[in-house]
Formats: C-alpha cells, sequence, structure tokens
C-alpha cells in the first residue's frame, strides 16, 4: 500500500529520484564541467591580458621613439637659437646619458614591482619635458630675435628638459620590451614577439618626422612649408607622450608571472646553482611538516595565514632567484666582451643619429646651397631602413637559429655533445656581426667623401647606418634572453644598455671638435651673425668617420670572441 500510494505521487517521484542522481553521479559532472568552464574563461581572460598588453607597448613604443627625431629640430637650435655645435652636442649627450645611465635601475624596478609603475612616471617625466622644453624655445626665439644671446638664458633649461625626457624614454620603453619578454618567453616566435616593440621604437622616426615636416610646420613668406615648428612640435609631444604613459600604467602587466619565477628556480634547482638557498630551506621545512591533503581540504588551516605564508614565500623565492640571476650576468665574463662589443659598434650609430642635420648641412657651401636632400628625408630613410632590419633580423633568428628549450638562463653543455645542435642553423652572432659591418660601410661611404656635393647618395649613407644600427639594437636583446633567460631581463639588459650612452657621448664630442676645426676653414655665411659657426666640405666630418668605421670592426671582433674565444659561448655549448 505505502509503495504503490509512493509511485503513484508524481510530487515525490522525481524528488527521490533528483536526491539519488545528485548523491551518485550529479556533483562530479557538474564539477567536472564547471571546472572545464573555468579554466577555459581563465585562458581566455590570459590571452586577452597578453593581447592587450602587446598591443599597448608596441604604441608606448611607438612614442618613446620621439627622442629619436633629434636631429630634426637640432640644426634649428643652432640657426634659430644661436647655440653652437658644442651646445647642441651638449644637450643631445646629456639626452643619451639620461636615457641610458637610469636603465639597470630602471631596469631593476621593472622586474621586482613590474612595468605598470614605471609607465605611469614616463607619463610625468615625458610630459613635463616636452613641455618645459617648448617653453625654453619659445623663450629662446624671443629673445634671439631681440638680439639677446638666447642660449645664456635658455641653455641649462633646455638641458635639464631634455634629461627629465631621456629618463621618461627609459622608462616608457623598457617597460614596453620588458612586458614583451617576460609574456611570450615561451612562444615559438619570442624573439619577433620581443622586437616588434624596438621596432616600434625605430618606426617612430619616421612617422613623427613626417608629422613634424608635414603637418606641424613653418609657413614660409610665400605660402610654401618650411621647418618644423618646433614650439608646436614639442607641445604635441607632451600631450601624446603623458596620454600613452597613462593608458600603460592600467595595461601593461607580467602575465603569470609566478608560473615563470617557479620554472627558473625548478630549472636552477635541478643544476645546483641554488641549493643551501633560504627559499629551498624553507620549501623544505615545509614539505616536511606538511599537513595531509586531505586535513588541508577541510578546511582546517587559518586560510589568511596560509595565504600570506605563501606570498611571503613568492616574494622571498623571486627576489632570491633575480638576485642569484643577476650575481651570474655580472659574473660572466662573456658578458663583459659582448658589452664593450656592442658599445663600439653602437656609439657610432648614436652619434650619427643626433648629428645628422649638421651632416647634412656640411655636403655643400653656401654659394652652392642645394635643395636636394633634407633632415627630415633621412631621419624618415633612417627610421625606415631600421624598422624593416629590426623585424628582418628577429625573424630570421626566429627562423634560421638554434634555440634553447627553455626561456630560462642556459647552464651549457659540454662542447661533446653538438648532435643536441640543430644540424642547419645560422647563429645569431653571426647575423649581429653582419649588422655590424652593414653599419660600417654606411660610416666608410661617409669618411671616403663620395657624398660630398652628392646629397643624391646621401641615402646610402643613412641607408647603411640604419639598418646595421636597427638590427644591432633588435638582436642584442633576443641574444641577452637567449643565454640569461627572461626572467631578470630588465636588469640584464639595463646593464649592457647603459654603453650606448657613452659611446654617444664619445662621439659627439670627437665629431663637435672636428666640426669647430673644421669651420674654421669655411667659408663664412653671407648675412649670418659673427657668432654663428657653420662648417662646409669634407674635412668637417672624414676623419671623424673614419674612426668610427676602425671602431665598429673592433666592436665586431670582440663580439666573436666572446662567441668562438676561449670558454666563449660555442665552447661552453650555449644554444645562440
Amino acid at each position: 500500500m505505502t509503495t504503490s500510494s509512493s509511485t503513484s505521487n508524481p510530487s515525490l517521484v522525481p524528488l527521490l529520484r533528483s536526491n539519488s542522481s545528485s548523491t551518485l553521479g550529479s556533483p562530479s559532472s557538474q564539477t567536472s564541467i564547471s571546472d572545464d568552464s573555468s579554466n577555459m574563461r581563465l585562458r581566455r581572460k590570459t590571452r586577452a591580458l597578453r593581447a592587450i598588453a602587446f598591443i599597448v607597448s608596441i604604441v608606448a613604443a611607438l612614442g618613446a621613439g620621439s627622442i629619436t627625431v633629434f636631429s630634426l629640430y637640432g640644426h634649428l637650435f643652432q640657426s634659430r637659437l644661436h647655440y653652437t655645435q658644442f651646445q647642441i652636442n651638449g644637450i643631445a649627450s646629456a639626452m643619451s646619458i639620461s636615457m641610458y645611465i637610469p636603465v639597470p635601475v630602471i631596469g631593476y624596478l621593472c622586474d621586482r614591482v613590474g612595468p605598470s609603475p614605471l609607465s605611469f612616471l614616463s607619463a610625468v617625466l615625458l610630459g613635463g619635458g616636452y613641455a618645459m622644453a617648448a617653453g625654453m624655445y619659445h623663450k629662446g626665439q624671443a629673445e634671439a630675435s631681440d638680439g639677446v644671446r638666447g642660449f645664456k638664458s635658455t641653455f641649462a633649461p633646455m638641458v635639464c628638459a631634455f634629461v627629465v625626457i631621456g629618463v621618461g624614454t627609459s622608462a616608457m620603453y623598457l617597460s614596453a620590451i620588458t612586458t614583451c619578454a617576460k609574456n611570450f618567453g615561451k612562444s615559438k616566435y619570442r624573439g619577433l614577439m620581443m622586437v616588434a616593440p624596438i621596432a616600434s621604437f625605430g618606426l617612430s622616426g619616421m612617422i613623427l618626422s613626417q608629422i613634424g615636416s608635414r603637418i606641424l610646420y613653418e609657413t614660409q613668406p610665400d605660402g610654401g612649408r618650411g621647418d618644423v615648428n618646433v614650439f608646436h612640435f614639442f607641445l604635441f609631444l607632451c600631450i601624446l607622450l603623458a596620454a600613452l604613459g597613462l593608458i600603460g600604467t592600467f595595461t601593461l602587466r607580467i602575465v603569470d608571472e609566478k608560473d615563470l619565477i617557479d620554472g627558473a628556480v625548478e630549472e636552477l634547482e635541478r643544476s645546483g646553482l641554488l641549493e643551501g638557498s633560504e627559499v629551498f630551506r624553507r620549501r623544505a621545512d615545509q614539505n616536511y611538516g606538511a599537513i595531509d591533503s586531505n586535513v588541508e581540504e577541510a578546511g582546517l588551516i587559518d586560510p589568511p595565514r596560509d595565504d600570506d605564508d605563501d606570498d611571503d614565500n613568492d616574494r622571498l623565492k623571486k627576489t632570491w632567484l633575480l638576485n642569484a640571476e643577476t650575481r651570474r650576468f655580472l659574473s660572466d665574463h662573456t658578458m663583459w666582451w659582448f658589452c664593450v662589443g656592442f658599445w663600439l659598434i653602437i656609439g657610432p650609430g648614436e652619434a650619427f643619429i643626433n648629428n645628422l642635420g649638421t651632416v647634412i648641412g656640411t655636403l655643400y657651401s653656401p654659394t652652392m646651397k642645394s635643395n636636394e636632400t633634407s633632415a627630415a628625408t633621412h631621419v624618415s630613410i633612417m627610421a625606415t631602413v631600421s624598422t624593416v632590419a629590426r623585424l628582418l633580423a628577429a625573424s630570421l633568428s626566429d627562423l634560421l637559429s638554434p634555440s634553447p628549450h627553455s626561456p630560462h638562463v642556459q647552464i651549457g653543455f659540454p662542447s661533446s655533445l653538438p648532435e643536441l645542435r640543430q644540424k642547419l642553423s645560422v647563429s645569431r652572432i653571426a647575423l649581429f656581426i653582419a649588422a655590424g659591418i652593414i653599419l660600417s660601410i654606411g660610416t666608410l661611404v661617409l669618411a671616403s667623401g663620395v657624398v660630398q656635393e652628392h646629397a643624391e647618395r646621401f641615402w646610402i649613407v643613412s641607408g647603411a647606418i640604419g639598418a646595421g644600427y636597427g638590427a644591432v639594437f633588435s638582436l642584442t636583446p633576443i641574444i641577452v634572453t637567449m643565454i640569461w633567460g627572461v626572467e631578470n631581463f630588465g636588469t640584464n639588459f639595463g646593464i649592457i644598455a647603459l654603453t650606448p650612452a657613452l659611446g654617444s657621448t664619445m662621439w659627439g664630442l670627437v665629431y663637435s671638435a672636428v666640426y669647430q676645426a673644421g669651420a674654421r676653414d669655411s667659408p663664412p655665411v653671407v648675412g649670418g651673425d659673427d657668432d654663428d659657426v657653420f662648417c662646409f666640405g669634407k674635412q668637417c666630418y672624414s676623419s671623424t668617420f673614419w674612426a668610427m668605421t676602425v671602431c665598429v670592426w673592433v666592436g665586431t671582433a670582440m663580439v666573436l670572441w666572446a662567441w668562438k674565444g676561449r670558454d666563449g659561448w660555442s665552447r661552453r655549448g650555449i644554444v645562440i
């Protein structure tokens, strides 16, 4: 009777079946579906965060490259504000030094606190720096038109403005490339992904120079297009870069950084390099006294304390790893050969970029003034060729060069195991040396004097130097990540990136001295000020660029020694 009544009551049957099925099968299947759905959403979110950070990195680097168009308006400091060539190079050198000297500190901070705070710092510095430069330029023009030597009151503040711009550029640029280096460290095309913002930095010169010369230009009395309006150009950069820095503050981040650190720790632990560290003693103690997982799952451990311990352990692990990798990087003698070689190669390229406008001005005497070329044209040529070279070098690096099995620091293997290498490959060092030779071709052609009074040939110089410079700057961070890993990339690359400031300053001073000496043998400028110093002729630059050519050759030889020399990368089995 009871059974029949139970089964006949339709309201009871579904309830009983629901209870039964929920007890036997439904929770596990529902949990599995829920886990799959949660994992899928997490993967989508991760991909979206990486994509957003990548896009913002490229755009930020595009803006940060504003520093490369100095030659677009540098010569106007001479003609409008009556600065000497030494003073113009003083501004360029101060800008270059301030861009490169803080890089180790900025890289260190980027590795420890992430790229977002640095992006905010760049917004403040770049916005303020270009606003100050605009004000000083406007004041200098007013003083020069009144017959007052503008450099007496505006030169020092102008130097300060470009120092601030240099530091801001470094913060924006390094936050962009560090984001890409770490987010795509495990990608098959990690070289190309990391070089994308570097190429964008180079392309910036072409885009901004065209904006300056075709949109923000001065109107001549006859209505034609004149030089760039420096005051308006500086204000444009002030607004643009401040906005980009603020956007990067909220979007530049390292995705899954904990997994990256854990992988590096395990790799170095297997190699025995981190034995005895406090990190691993704590990990061992925790494992030895571990509470049964069932108890842990039952919630008997105080959650807040457990989370705090995990966070402390993660921070301790990250700090220990980064410090250990920094010590290993600095104690590697091949790094110093590579660092000095990079300095000798990149210095001439930096100095040429900063002085391109005045070099072009020496090609014709005042009586043979020619409009066959301009600084804006060759800034664009250099930027375009440099961008193509950066992308091409990175692509060849990914497609033709051997790659290590992980994105972490390489320990190497004995030279008796060559079969571990790819059989048909081109080393990244071979590509690097080829880029250095291409750069030296440009300095050699200029030193020879074949472009004197033939400005139509100057594209050979700007093209070769732009290609070599771009490829070297593209391959250098790739080589750093391949040999010494991505976890400490900001610090490692920052140390090497100190050297261009020294090279740019040294060669800038050499060029200025030769230029000033050559100016004494140049014809006077008709209608010019007695204090103006202009140089015309081969004697203004030839000896400087002969010396630059030899310098680049010495630099490539030093990088070759780091690769093939005694206890070099090749002998240690470093995959590069």
